[in-house]
């Protein structure tokens, strides 16, 4: 009997366009909806011995793994995904394999928000398509700007030197933040996380999601910033208060945010942030270029290759 092999979450149906599966001796099927619900991922699941996961979008629990006799390799794009009970895998003899991921489009990703937002793009675009009012925003300079950066590893430190290209004051905190590390890249090191909300015009957060993270920018640090200020979350939604963004939004005690990440993907009709004002919204676009995915889905192969051959490549944890 073939291995069968399901690919989750391929809303583009590129799979098995950027990558060569041909070689595999498997069924391959995609998955182009999202499985919604454990009860509903362990019967859509239940026949396949290797699953391919796109980034976090799908948990993989223990009482999920459990509930999937066949499965014996897990592959998930990236290397580190934190939703994957790594534990229970090992006790279910399920393989976790990873693959690179380029930190180069959520880069881009950030910054089509920020330029999106100060220069009023999808207002300006659909009032000319409806033949609209001919210029009706008044666009914000970048030049001469502060832009605060909530975190400075690999994505933030990359957002920074665009940001210094187009002229712009750069500062960022992180609680790890050393004056040493914000010199290397050229930014200046906030005193605080207040005071880097407090005096920036755009604000732009690329921490991990942790424990420590989680909810870091809420309804009293919302309070701190400018009410010209822009806030733009491409990192993970959880690090922000939805709840108190929405409410800044609505009563226009900011001036706008670039969002990319949401607290359920893909967004439920009727999501509060599908009609937020003073919103830029996209559908989680910050990993997804062809390139990317030719990592993700090409790796995903060579993945499977070695661990058919018995030699497991790019092991989660």
């Amino acid at each position: 009997m073939r291995l069968r092999c399901a690919v989750l979450d391929d809303f583009q149906g590129v799979a098995t366009e950027v990558a060569d599966w041909s070689e595999l001796p498997v069924d391959v099927v995609v998955f182009r909806e999202h499985i919604r619900g454990e009860d509903a991922l362990a019967t859509a699941l239940a026949d396949f011995d290797i699953v391919v996961t796109l980034r976090e979008r799908v948990p993989f629990p223990g009482s999920l793994i459990s509930r999937l006799p066949r499965l014996k390799l897990l592959v998930a794009s990236g290397m580190r995904n934190s939703v994957i009970d790594y534990e229970a895998a090992a006790q279910h003899g399920v393989t976790v394999c990873g693959t690179a991921s380029s930190s180069a489009p959520p880069v881009e990703m950030t910054w089509a928000l920020i330029l999106g937002l100060a220069r009023g793009v999808v207002q300006e675009s659909n009032a000319l398509r409806r033949r609209g009012p001919w210029q009706s925003t008044l666009g914000a300079d970048l030049h001469g700007a502060r832009l605060g950066l909530l975190g400075l590893g690999k994505i933030g430190s990359r957002v920074a030197r665009v940001g210094l290209a187009f002229g712009m004051r750069v500062s960022a905190w992180s609680r790890n933040l050393t004056a040493e590390r914000a010199a290397d890249v050229g930014v200046e090191p906030a005193a605080s996380k207040e005071e880097l909300l407090a005096h920036s015009d755009f604000v732009s957060v690329h921490l991990a999601l942790g424990e420590r993270s989680r909810g870091i920018v809420g309804a009293p640090e919302l309070a701190l910033m400018k009410p010209t200020a822009y806030l733009v979350n491409t990192s993970r939604a959880a690090i922000v208060d939805q709840d108190a963004l929405l409410a800044a939004l609505r009563e226009g005690r900011i001036a706008g945010a670039g969002v990319d990440v949401f607290d359920v993907e893909p967004l439920p009709d009727g999501h509060p942030m599908r009609t937020a004002p003073r919103l830029l919204a996209t559908p989680h676009l910050g990993y997804v270029s062809r390139d990317n995915y030719a990592t993700y889905y090409g790796q995903a192969v060579e993945d499977i290759a070695a661990y058919l051959a018995g030699s497991p490549v790019r092991r989660l944890p």
